[in-house]
This record gives structure tokens, sequence and C-alpha cells, in this order.
């Protein structure tokens, strides 16, 4: 069971709490396991890129939308994939009720909850767009979680981003996004507690697609960096 305490910022300020009941495994096709996470308040369908040991996972989340692919073309499968072969195990996560900020942090938390039931104690969250938010407040929340990164966030529901801190926390943005400008992030990180980093990619739209490339690289050797064992 879990209970949000009264963490939301005010405007979704409410009591929810967060129940899973059972596991659903589907046939893994090519390392990749599809999971439902049945609850109590219904399933949350996911991607599970398992590894035969080690600590370190990701829970990967989408935007306002939900979803597993993530932005820039695939990136969650596709750098799922390339972590996988590094021992790093991912779960790709599609919330019950997007586009909901307190019932999709406590998705995440569960997700992140149910990777440290298979071995993987050290988890990084990874958010685009609204997920952005919903990572760094699961962030500052989880007992598994020790790094955040969001990928072209929002402002909006990040109020918790200075008790992510002593916890890494990377910023990523394109200066031509046409939905969520870069003050967003520019403003996340203003306010967040170091150890943080803001990475702002010139000609670079909300979707990353123009610079997936530098994405994939930044992206890939941050996680390496921050869920390497102490």
């Amino acid at each position: 069971m879990m209970s949000n305490g009264g963490f939301f910022p005010e405007a979704v300020e409410t009591t929810l709490s967060l129940e899973l009941r059972g596991v659903d495994r589907g046939i893994a096709t090519g390392g990749v396991v599809p999971l439902e996470l049945q609850t109590d308040a219904g399933t949350i369908t996911c991607r599970y890129h398992e590894v035969a040991r080690g600590e370190a996972a990701v829970v990967w989340i989408g935007g306002a939308g939900g979803g597993l692919d993530g932005p820039a073309g695939g990136l969650y499968p596709r750098l799922a994939t390339a972590l996988a072969t590094q021992g790093i195990a991912s779960l790709r996560l599609s919330y019950r009720y997007p586009n909901q900020l307190a019932s999709c942090v406590l998705d995440t938390l569960l997700g992140a909850a149910y990777v440290a039931t298979q071995g993987h104690v050290r988890v990084a969250l990874v958010g685009h767009s609204f997920g952005g938010a919903v990572a760094i407040t699961a962030g500052a929340l989880g007992e598994e979680v020790v790094a955040v990164a969001a990928l072209s966030s929002q402002a909006f529901g990040t109020e918790r981003v200075p008790d992510l801190s002593p916890r890494p926390l990377l910023l990523i943005h394109g200066s031509d996004d046409e939905v969520l400008p870069d003050i967003c992030s520019r403003d996340i990180y203003h306010r967040a507690r170091e150890p943080k980093e803001i990475f702002l990619y010139p000609d670079c739209r909300h979707g990353l697609d123009e610079c997936r490339e530098r994405l994939d690289r930044d992206l890939t050797q941050w996680l390496r960096r921050a869920l390497a064992a102490l």
C-alpha cells in the first residue's frame, strides 16, 4: 500500500493510495517481458527489460498522453535495450490515468517498488514533458530512487525538486521547444539543489527528434554514472 501523505502540490492536493494486487507476466520477446501490474485501482501496463543480475534499473515514464515509447522516435525502448546489455534493467510504464499528476506519481512509485523486488534497488526515473514533473515528484519520495532525469519538462508539479538532493538531477530541453519553452527547465534548475546538470539543445523541439543522437549519448552516459554503485 502506498499513500501520498499530502505531498502533492496544492493544486492537486488529495489523499490517495495504491495497492499492488498481482503481476501478470506475458511471454518474453527479445528480452522484453510484457507486464501488467494489477492494482486496487486499475492496471498499469509495462514492458520489463530483464537482466540476469545487477542492482540498477531505470523506470521510463511518458508525457501527458502516457504511452511506453517516449520522445525522439522511441527513445525508451531504444535506450532500455542498449542499457540491458550493460546490466541495467528497465521498466517502461504506461499510466493508468494519463495527465493526472497524483495518480501518475503513484504509478511511478509502484513501478520503482516493483523493480526493487526484482533485486534492482538502485532506480533512476526518466520522464518526458508532463512526465518530467511526475519523475521529479516521485523521485523526491521513492526510497529506491537514486537519480532523476526530466526531458522537456513542464514546471508545474515540480515544487518538490529541492527535496531530490542529494539525488542527482538531469534536465534536458530543446531551445526551440514549441510546447514548453526551455525556461521551464531553467526554472527547475534554479530551484533544484546540487547535484544537478542541465543540457539545452539548440534548434531542438519538444519531441527532441532533431537532437536524437546527442540525447541518446548524453542520457546514456549520465544514467550509467548515476546508477554506478557507490
